[in-house]
């Protein structure tokens, strides 16, 4: 095989992974699946011993607002894709200063109470639950904007 053939495939490949998106349908389905892991988050907190489950409802979420995020509008068109493309650099950027910052105001809210001053981290959970959510905030926000 030529370098020209396995360059050409290898591009293909990557645009048709730039490309991806899930059916319109997707959306209803995730709202659901995210809707679903939300009250049952709220149920576990009044079930004791129920910690084990706590990883397992953040998963859920994770995917349903993840299959919200991936699935096409009705009409998707290039100027659709272009708020997609915005939103999901503007929720990284924000998910990039959000994880700098929030040990810092963990730090001082702790040290005015007078709790134990170490900086604390946070989970995998918060990070991507943060960035999801403000990618699609973003992104309806610019849709809104822009009609």
């Amino acid at each position: 095989m030529s370098k020209q053939s396995i360059c050409e495939r290898e591009r293909s490949n990557l645009e048709k992974m730039n490309k991806f998106q899930l059916e319109n349908q997707f959306k209803k389905i995730g709202f659901i699946i995210a809707i679903g892991a939300f009250v049952l988050m709220i149920v576990r907190k009044y079930i004791e011993d129920s910690e084990w489950i706590r990883p397992i409802l953040h998963g859920i979420l994770l995917i349903g607002l993840l299959l919200i995020s991936l699935s096409k509008e009705k009409l998707e068109d290039e100027f659709i894709d272009s708020l997609r493309s915005q939103s999901y650099r503007l929720a990284f950027l924000v998910a990039i200063v959000y994880s700098l910052a929030q040990p810092l105001v963990n730090y001082g809210v702790a040290v005015l109470l007078n709790q134990d001053d170490e900086l604390k981290s946070f989970d995998y959970f918060q990070v991507l639950f943060f960035m999801l959510i403000v990618q699609l905030l973003f992104f309806w926000q610019l849709k809104r904007m822009n009609k």
